[in-house]
């Protein structure tokens, strides 16, 4: 039996009855909030795959990163400051710096490469498992892989990170430390 996708007027009368259902039937309304905590996966027909786990990460080298970024590019200098009482060709001068600075500190501290060896605009076909966590596929999405479009963006990939040790005590919170001139 082919699926149909219910009318706008029949996905309202759906949630008006569901609405009211859930305000009076608490074993409907359990029912329900487990179904949504289980998303997708959770409804009959849909994947059977297990929630995903999720861990705390250490703030502290994405703060490192930032410091390194303000400190070759002036990156959070830039992006704080308000530029609407700048000129187009001044905010761009400005903007060349900062580019400069922060690709500095990018080939400096990292290496990278694109996560898809196409080139942008190629056809390009997602099989079936396919990591969707390298690939992120936008636009009409209907139906299961494999998928076939135009490849947007070659997206990016660390290869090796190469952040300077911190000494024991330093406060990376501190990502541009105040600047006092004598």
């Amino acid at each position: 039996m082919a699926e149909s996708t219910p009318s706008v007027f029949h996905r309202l009368s759906i949630a008006l009855a569901t609405f009211w259902r859930i305000l009076v039937d608490p074993q409907f309304a359990s029912a329900v909030a487990a179904l949504r905590l289980a998303g997708p996966a959770g409804l009959p027909g849909g994947p059977n795959t297990e929630a995903p786990s999720f861990s705390e990460v250490e703030p502290n080298a994405a703060l490192q990163l930032l410091g390194l970024l303000q400190q070759e590019g002036r990156f959070i200098d830039f992006l704080e400051e308000d530029v609407t009482a700048y000129g187009d060709d001044e905010v761009g001068a400005a903007a060349r710096v900062v580019h400069e600075g922060c690709k500095k500190t990018l080939r400096q501290h990292f290496v990278i490469e694109p996560v898809r060896s196409e080139a942008e605009g190629e056809r390009v076909t997602l099989a079936e498992g396919f990591d969707a966590s390298a690939v992120r596929v936008t636009g009409n999405v209907v139906g299961q892989p494999p998928f076939s479009g135009r490849l947007t963006h070659t997206g990016w990939r660390v290869i090796e990170s190469k952040l300077p040790k911190v000494a024991a005590g330093h406060d990376l919170s501190i990502v541009a430390a105040a600047e006092v001139e004598l």
